[in-house]
């Protein structure tokens, strides 16, 4: 369905027809929603279809959604780029040419939809000390007044109107009221900022990844902007390779802890799940509420409560004996047993407090009742702990 260009092309312009999200563009809505819809079922027709298409965009990782603010200023030229939650791509631009002829612009685009309207058509621009260099270098060959807009920021020299006259193959060269070099009408008032706002879309999308969230950017400039792209570039790649679930835990999750005794054999103080968020036949994500009271922070360690890294393992087992035991009619007449664990990594403490997610995904399609899964347990948007695992069920005798 994705390879089809006019589905696609419909996909970006449908809203929500229906719900709590009525009128909001499909690939903005959040992405809890969409993992809700896919546990429930899409509903039939063409808008199943399309909320499934989305649900899979957001899943492969082709959206980059804003968690918390990501900025970076460059001293030299006090330019500076903040990146913010929001419900989809918003840009606002701030410039400052420091001139009175240009004098202060601000520029925004709410929707990308409104690209096409509102700013794919602003010019590029710059000022005539910027030109005369250019002249004096034999440059700007190509130059043309159609496509570009001058300011005259400085008195406009005989010997410099002649060479702009040949530059650009005009046999008669005016300054504007505005200060604007030639009969030359803007689009827009602030068509300046409207170009700048055109550059830090293009720049941004050096990073590869459509993004969720709102930019604010004072005084942009190419340095700035491609210097924010690698620094968020890094940023995704890092979370991607963690691959860290996108949970609400407001919504009501898709097993409770009543539900999950009712197909794990563990049980309290050795049940290490409290929560099934999302389950698939290749995947399921859990959690767990690490708190204070906890037998094993008595001796582990008195002063310096800290989660074993055995029952790390242990609870992302549990997790994925949820996704092996769902493959069974009868969930409540099997055990699980451990046959391997593999290339554990500890990468951060886990505390009283913390909310663990695990997310347990099959390397290969369970056979014979023996499952080897690659687990993932998260706490406070970080990686802590990963392994491979490798279990079987067995039926009780």
């Amino acid at each position: 369905m994705l390879e089809d260009k006019q589905f696609l092309i419909d996909l970006a312009k449908m809203k929500m027809p229906f719900g709590k999200y009525k009128d909001r563009y499909l690939i903005d809505l959040p992405e809890h929603y969409l993992i809700w819809y896919k546990n429930k079922g899409f509903p039939n027709g063409r808008i199943g279809k399309q909320l499934e298409s989305v649900y899979e965009l957001q899943l492969n990782g082709l959206e980059y959604i804003v968690k918390e603010i990501i900025s970076h200023k460059d001293e030299i030229s006090g330019s500076e780029i903040i990146l913010m939650p929001s419900d989809e791509y918003q840009i606002t631009t701030m410039v400052d040419f420091g001139t009175k002829i240009l004098g202060t612009q601000n520029a925004t685009l709410e929707h990308m939809l409104d690209f096409k309207e509102e700013i794919a058509d602003a010019r590029t621009f710059s000022f005539l000390h910027e030109i005369e260099m250019l002249l004096e270098n034999d440059l700007i060959k190509g130059g043309d007044l159609n496509n570009a807009i001058v300011y005259v920021d400085k008195e406009l020299s005989e010997a410099t109107m002649q060479k702009l006259k040949k530059a650009f193959k005009k046999d008669d060269i005016k300054i504007k009221s505005n200060g604007i070099l030639d009969n030359l009408n803007l689009h827009w008032a602030n068509e300046a900022a409207r170009h700048k706002l055109l550059d830090v879309i293009g720049d941004l999308a050096l990073t590869g990844t459509r993004i969720r969230g709102k930019v604010i950017a004072n005084k942009p400039g190419h340095l700035v902007n491609t210097q924010f792209a690698k620094k968020l570039a890094k940023i995704i790649k890092i979370e991607k390779r963690n691959n860290i679930p996108q949970v609400d835990l407001n919504e009501p999750p898709l097993m409770d802890i009543h539900q999950i005794m009712e197909i794990l054999p563990h049980r309290p103080p050795f049940l290490f799940v409290d929560r099934i968020i999302e389950l698939s036949d290749k995947h399921v994500v859990g959690m767990k509420n690490v708190t204070m009271n906890e037998d094993f922070f008595v001796g582990h360690f008195p002063g310096a409560p800290v989660m074993p890294g055995v029952l790390q393992v242990e609870a992302m087992a549990q997790c994925g004996g949820i996704l092996v035991l769902s493959t069974v009619p009868d969930p409540e007449n099997y055990l699980t047993y451990f046959m391997k664990i593999d290339k554990v990594k500890f990468k951060q403490k886990v505390l009283p407090g913390d909310t663990l997610i695990f997310k347990a995904e099959l390397i290969t399609p369970i056979r014979r009742g023996i499952a080897h899964m690659q687990s993932y347990g998260y706490a406070n948007g970080k990686l802590v702990v990963e392994a491979e695992l490798m279990a079987q069920i067995s039926k009780r005798k």
